[in-house]
């Protein structure tokens, strides 16, 4: 099992900043891949950003050049940096959590970013 906390949401400007953290409740070093969705009202949840055990990091192409994300493996802690944020990027965020191992898929209860003036 692994409990996933997200925080970090809430509302910028567009061309904003704001940078979303995600707390494992085990090493991440026993997880296989991590990642950020997201889900817009009426849309299906996407995948933004991913980061596997090693390090090699995947993006939508929508965000390639303006999101991070980024392990923190002392904290258990995934982070995601976003950048000049779009209101197109308003959605709620949701952490992933892939170990093969066990088979798991486990979700956070997601974070609300909203990007508007």
């Amino acid at each position: 099992q692994v409990q996933l906390v997200e925080s970090g949401g809430g509302l910028v400007e567009p061309g904003g900043s704001l940078r979303l953290s995600c707390a494992a409740s085990r090493s991440i070093f026993s997880i296989n891949l991590m990642g950020w969705y997201r889900q817009a009202p009426g849309r299906q949840r996407e995948l933004v950003a991913a980061i596997t055990s090693g390090g090699s990091t995947n993006y939508a192409d929508s965000v390639k050049g303006r999101f991070t994300i980024s392990i923190d493996n002392a904290k258990n802690t995934v982070y995601l940096q976003m950048n000049s944020l779009k209101p197109d990027d308003t959605a709620v965020y949701y952490c992933n959590a892939l170990v093969i191992a066990e088979p798991g898929n486990y979700w956070g209860q997601g974070t609300q970013v909203t990007v508007s003036s």
